[in-house]
This record gives C-alpha cells, structure tokens and sequence, in this order.
C-alpha cells in the first residue's frame, strides 16, 4: 500500500503532481536540486490550494492538512527514505532521468515502485539500469495537473502486473482517470499533439494564416479546448522541439521538426514560462 510519495523535480509537473499526492491524502516529499526552484513550486502549491478554498472545494481544516503533508528537499536520500513510490518528473533529457533512476537503485526502498513522468522517452531504458526492472513504469500526468483528469499509465517491457495495479490504485485516489499504453514513443497524446503542433507550425511558416487563426479555427472548428500555439506556449517549445527530435528519430520523417519551431527555440522563445513563445505574456 502506498502511504508516501516522492516527487522528483519541482517544475511545472513535479510540483503539479505534488500538490496531486498532497491532496489524495499522501505524505508528499517534494526533490528538486534548487532550493529556488523548490520555493517557487512550494508558493504556487500553496496559492492553489488557497484558491480551492476561496471557491469553497477545499475546506480550511482540509488544506491545512495538506500542507503538513507536503516536505521540500535539496537532498535526493532524504526525499525517497522513506517512499512507496517515487514519481519521477525531471527535464526530458534521457541522460539525466538515466543518472537519476541509477541513483534511486542505491537510495530509495527496493521495495519501492518507480513511475516516470516522461511524455516521449523510453521507459525500457530507464527501468535497464535497475536490478529489478519490473517495478519501473510511467505515469504520464498531463498540465495543469490540478485540472486535467487523465493519467496515461504506460507498461515498458518488463513492467509487472503488480507495479501497474499501483499506479492504477494511486491515480484513483487522485480522482483521475487512466488509459493503458504499451510502451511506444510518443504514446497516445504526446504522439498526437506533436503531429498537430508541427503541422501548425509548418502552417505559420508557410502564412497559411495567422498563429490566432489557426488556434481559433482547431477551438470552433473541432472543438480543441486550447489552440496548437496557446499549447505549445504552455507545454514549453523547447519540450515540445525535443519531444519531436526523439519522435523524428523513433517514427521517422513525417515527425521532422518544422524549422520555424527550432527558430524560434534558438531565440529564446519558449512560452509561458519566459513570457515570450508563439504570443507573448
């Protein structure tokens, strides 16, 4: 049974997928090897747990609760002492979720289960640098992690039956909901908004029409809750350009990265998180 979950990495994921544990009623210890980066994610934890109780979702003695459950730490041993299950939600770059999961080998329970947050990447290849490979499978939480209700819950190779019952019982009590992927690049939904995302681009570049156009027309045309650009604007470029060079990679030429997308990556446009992407903030 799961009591304890550690977060790795407090971004905009790691620190959604905190408050997601917090509030399931998990104690919840937060890694991130910034303590700036940790206080960042600690005050927007905090501003959306306030916001639930002004809106009366969160009572005040629930939050309250909350936040005794939910621990920061600069220190990778002391955040997953003590964790059933580590969720990890570092940067998309194979190398560094690597170097981390070889850590967790020597530092976390080895009874612990192991999810990665990664929304392309091979988890085969994560979990090959454990001893037990079978407890390590992804848990693709999707932004903002506090609204959106689907967790795609992905089995790699040797992914046992047990350590997907886990996730499965993990994300009811976050009240999402799951899809079942074996593993493939991209999965379902990255796979998916990469194609729409680059065409957009390879739209804009060509002037098509407009970045506002064509985001108006996916919303009232098929019915998108958010247009190509306003997307990639909040899921970073610079995510969603790495994301396409591992798919162009894995899949072939139909996922080659449209290159006003790696302009505009080259000059420091990246979205919301720099106040400048496709629009500006």
């Amino acid at each position: 049974m799961v009591k304890t979950i550690a977060v790795l990495g407090a971004g905009t994921m790691g620190h959604g997928i905190a408050h997601a544990a917090m509030a399931a009623g998990y104690t919840t210890v937060l890694f991130d090897v910034s303590e700036g980066q940790l206080s960042t994610a600690r005050g927007v934890v905090d501003g959306i747990v306030k916001k639930g109780v002004e809106l009366g979702k969160v009572s005040a003695a629930n939050a309250h609760a909350m936040f005794e459950r939910l621990t920061t730490t600069a220190d990778l041993a002391t955040a997953v002492a003590h964790a059933d299950l580590v969720i990890e939600a570092a940067p998309e770059k194979i190398d560094l979720k690597l170097q981390l999961l070889g850590d967790l080998e020597q530092l976390a329970p080895a009874a612990a289960v192991i999810a990665s947050n990664t929304s392309a990447l091979s988890i085969t290849e994560m979990a090959a640098v454990l001893q037990n490979p079978g407890r390590v499978g992804g848990m693709h939480f999707f932004n903002p992690v506090h609204k959106m209700k689907l967790i795609e819950i992905v089995r790699a190779l040797e992914t046992t039956p047990e350590t997907i019952e886990t996730f499965e019982s993990v994300a009811r009590q976050m009240g999402k909901e799951t899809v079942l992927i074996r593993e493939s690049p991209g999965f379902i939904t990255s796979r998916i908004n990469a194609m729409i995302g680059n065409e957009a681009f390879y739209m804009l570049q060509e002037s098509v029409a407009s970045a506002h156009d064509i985001d108006k027309a996916l919303k009232l045309g098929l019915n998108h809750p958010m247009g190509p650009f306003e997307l990639v604007d909040l899921v970073g470029l610079d995510t969603r350009l790495s994301i396409l060079q591992y798919l162009h990679r894995t899949l072939g030429e139909k996922f080659r990265p449209c290159p006003l997308l790696e302009q505009y990556v080259k000059a420091g446009r990246l979205g919301r998180k720099v106040g400048k992407g496709v629009y500006e903030y």
